[in-house]
């Protein structure tokens, strides 16, 4: 039996008791799953009648089971053993968790730095690739997938056999994929990018990978009908509640894995809510915790524990339950299969987005950062970053107002981003542009920052994150300050058929991005690596060194 639970306490706690029972009286749950496009207001109803059909995925994605079986005997009949993902944003990081939770291997490729997408480009006997995009332009996905077309063209493979498209119907990708015979799965397009774990984005990576696809969509029809269901049990109804109705708002959610068996779940909750929540200036931010004590809760926080869930909670049997609101904090335990959880989140998601009054289904920011990518590509847009330091192999620029004062090394130009934090809303959010594998001991840097500063703290990889955080860092509270760290890639890597490499793209992402940050008036430091080891080693100090 499917299992599922939420339970809360304290301000969590009382915002269940606060709004449940108006969701329940308003029936949003059941409209929510009759595909009412009017539950967010006029302003939001044309994108959210195309973006609903995924509150049936457990039924209606049945047909994708057997094509991905078909499939991966196939490419198994060709020796293919290994599968990577060119994919961006919620293309990548459900199959990231459904692989991880199966203890199943799948190769993510979510950058567009050079050093990380030849890493990925190996042992191509026994690879197949699967590019994942809704529109069919995203400038990343089409990058991969052209370096492996010649990758395997190098290597006297015929890439057509290798390469595995999803896309939406109609797109510019599959035209092209088409035309060059490559197979395609096209997706549901009435479902969006972050909430397309069970359509063809989510299950066919990680169904040729070898992870068991039917169990992940029983799981989520198990729940479907509770989740539908106009009841002050709802556990979507709950967790939107306790999420984002606290008042006043605690606007940020810790996520912490406790125990759970779905591995990564809080990256790809992560995403989901500050992409869909962060925008008119307000939102929920996600902080993924690694180790939560090492720093404590703060008053704008709630903490969810991501746990596993015992024979007593599942649906049918008792109510989940909801603890005293004895604590002057707020908390949430919330549990489930891996399948029941991305629906019970996404639920709770579409739901917060009316409790916060605004359209959980589009990205505006998102677009913005992209645009400013383009421009500078292009040459239209040829500001360059002026570097303001040299502090050895860290150069130092500064944007958004005139903050920076006289310093001149890491440790004070950090300092000076910090004294803009606001110490009772302000949160720090580090972009690394870096290879977040070979460089994944950086995060106990930003760890030791989070612990100093005693604010929320987040790390996003870069340019994966401009798909997830990306826009509440644009659109949502103006309390961040940012910190940005790229580098000069060990060796750059030309796109072929395009005009550009992979160094000079990555380049114009990482500048949009601070851009538009700044013309946002939010104030972004860039420590630009000219020697990667001994430059993050310099900033590694600066963050473990914390405020003056």
């Amino acid at each position: 039996m499917t299992s599922l639970a939420v339970l809360a306490s304290g301000a969590a706690a009382d915002a269940v008791g606060g709004h449940v029972p108006g969701l329940v009286s308003d029936r949003v749950a059941s409209r929510l799953f009759e595909r009412d496009a009017t539950l967010w207001g006029e302003e939001a109803r044309d994108e959210a009648a195309k973006r609903l059909s995924w509150v049936g995925l457990g039924r209606t994605s049945r047909h994708l089971v057997g094509e991905i079986s078909a499939l991966r005997e196939t490419l198994r009949e060709q020796g293919v053993d290994r599968i990577v993902l060119c994919g961006m944003g919620g293309s990548s990081l459900a199959p990231e968790v459904i692989c991880a939770t199966a203890g199943v291997p799948l190769t993510v490729l979510d950058s567009s730095h050079p050093d990380v997408v030849r890493a990925a480009a190996i042992d191509l006997a026994r690879t197949a690739v699967v590019v994942s995009s809704k529109s069919g332009s995203t400038v990343e996905t089409d990058s991969q997938r052209r370096v492996f077309e010649q990758a395997f063209a190098d290597a006297g493979i015929d890439a057509a056999s290798r390469i595995v498209v999803v896309t939406d119907p109609g797109s510019p990708l599959e035209e092209d994929a088409r035309r060059k015979g490559q197979r395609v799965v096209t997706a549901d397009p009435d479902v969006g990018g972050r909430y397309s774990a069970l359509t063809a984005f989510g299950l066919i990576p990680s169904g040729l990978a070898g992870v068991d696809v039917e169990a992940l969509l029983d799981d989520a029809e198990a729940v479907t009908d509770l989740l539908a269901e106009d009841d002050e049990a709802n556990p979507g109804l709950r967790l939107a509640a306790a999420i984002a109705g606290t008042r006043p708002l605690r606007d940020k959610l810790y996520l912490v894995d406790h125990g759970t068996s779905a591995r990564g779940l809080g990256d790809w909750i992560e995403q989901l809510v500050a992409e869909s929540t962060g925008k008119q200036q307000r939102g929920l931010l996600p902080v993924v915790l690694e180790d939560p004590g090492r720093t404590p809760l703060p008053a704008d926080a709630t903490l969810c524990r991501l746990v596993e869930v015992g024979e007593e909670d599942r649906p049918g049997g008792s109510a989940p339950r909801v603890l005293p609101a004895t604590s002057p904090t707020s908390t949430l335990d919330v549990g489930g299969s891996l399948g029941a959880q991305f629906l019970l989140w996404e639920v709770a998601t579409a739901v917060a987005g009316r409790l916060l009054g605004i359209n959980p289904f589009d990205q505006p920011d998102v677009e913005s950062a992209k645009q400013a990518a383009r421009d500078r590509m292009s040459g239209s847009d040829t500001a360059a970053t002026a570097v303001d330091a040299v502090d050895g192999p860290v150069e130092i620029s500064h944007l958004g107002g005139d903050w920076l004062g006289g310093a001149t090394t890491t440790e004070t130009a950090l300092q000076a981003l910090l004294a803009q934090l606001d110490d009772e809303h302000g949160y720090v959010a580090v972009m690394a542009y870096l290879d977040r594998e070979a460089d994944a001991p950086f995060a106990e840097a930003v760890d030791a920052l989070a612990a100093r500063v005693q604010r929320p703290t987040t790390l996003g990889w870069g340019p994966r994150f401009l798909h997830s955080t990306g826009q509440y860092h644009k659109g949502g509270p103006r309390t961040g300050v940012y910190l940005q760290i790229t580098d000069t890639p060990a060796q750059d890597l030309p796109v072929p058929g395009r005009d550009f490499t992979l160094g000079e793209f990555i380049s114009a992402q990482a500048g949009g991005d601070a851009a538009v940050l700044a013309d946002h008036g939010r104030p972004v430091l860039v420590l630009h690596l000219a020697d990667h080891d001994r430059g993050l080693t310099l900033v590694g100090d600066a963050l473990r060194g914390g405020r003056a």
